[in-house]
């Protein structure tokens, strides 16, 4: 089970809190309830009529930041928080339509623009003191990675992750102050009726805005756009293409660590990935 005891703990106590804040906010519920992998979601209407959702989730290090962010960007860019619950990570969030993803557009190249749009406004943002940040965890990566590459049998890859490192020390002294979203893939995009897309279920850190472009690159993969979708959303957020560099192969140091952690193997497109970029 995901999250191990706390996992079972928070799925028992769920019909408890459900009914708990569905009378605290004086709310109705409107629909079937959704859910992902920590997290329920379910529709409702407020007092008032307005549709809304609530998120029932997994209180964590990367989930406790999540209402934090929201505020700050006051949905510009992203779902609009309107309540929330600091003691169990409840949030009473504007109601998006969840049928219509990003991931439901046909074109990728204009899925990929999109993104970067929407992380050139969520980006431009400073994140707020306390937030979690990109310089703790680029120095745990590197500080992990000689352990981690005597577990990768095959030294081609393991050659690519030691080369990802090196790009992550290049750039760690300056690891940026911006709003991360961290989690910006096609299906955290979801349509809405004030602004044609917005984003949902950051996972936020401070830091450069280079370390946001991974998943735009990884989503439908096509190991033939990933130097297209690289220089667009470079281009589009106004980024240092060699420090964007450097943090996307962060990215991939990132996956390659968790992935030596739980002892999967390397995930072949994250190598495409890297392959691409350190062969500019």
């Amino acid at each position: 089970m995901y999250a191990g005891e706390p996992g079972r703990a928070f799925i028992a106590a769920l019909p408890a809190r459900v009914r708990e804040f569905v009378d605290r906010w004086d709310l109705t519920v409107d629909g079937d309830p959704m859910h992902g992998m920590a997290a329920l979601v379910l529709p409702v209407l407020r007092a008032d009529g307005t549709p809304a959702a609530v998120k029932f989730q997994l209180l964590d290090e990367e989930t406790e930041g999540e209402p934090v962010a929201l505020r700050v960007w006051d949905g510009d860019g992203a779902v609009r928080l309107l309540d929330h619950d600091a003691d169990t990570g409840t949030m009473l969030l504007e109601r998006l339509d969840s049928a219509r993803m990003l991931s439901t557009m046909a074109d990728t190249r204009k899925a990929v623009l999109v993104l970067a749009e929407l992380l050139a406004r969520l980006t431009k943002t400073p994140a707020p003191e306390g937030m979690r940040g990109l310089g703790d965890i680029a120095a745990e990566m590197v500080d992990d990675l000689p352990k981690a590459l005597k577990a990768i049998a095959d030294p081609g890859e393991r050659a690519i992750v030691e080369r990802c490192g090196g790009a992550v020390r290049e750039v760690m002294g300056e690891p940026g102050d911006r709003m991360l979203h961290w989690d910006l893939h096609f299906e955290n995009v979801l349509a809405s009726d004030r602004e044609p897309w917005l984003a949902i279920d950051p996972k936020p850190l401070a830091g450069d805005p280079g370390f946001d472009l991974w998943p735009a690159i990884d989503n439908k993969f096509d190991a033939d756009d990933v130097l297209w979708r690289f220089d667009a959303m470079t281009e589009v957020l106004g980024l240092d293409r060699e420090r964007a560099r450097a943090w996307t192969l962060g990215r991939v140091l990132q996956n390659a660590l968790w992935e030596v952690e739980d002892g999967r193997p390397m995930v072949p497109d994250d190598m495409e990935i890297a392959r691409r970029l350190l062969g500019r």
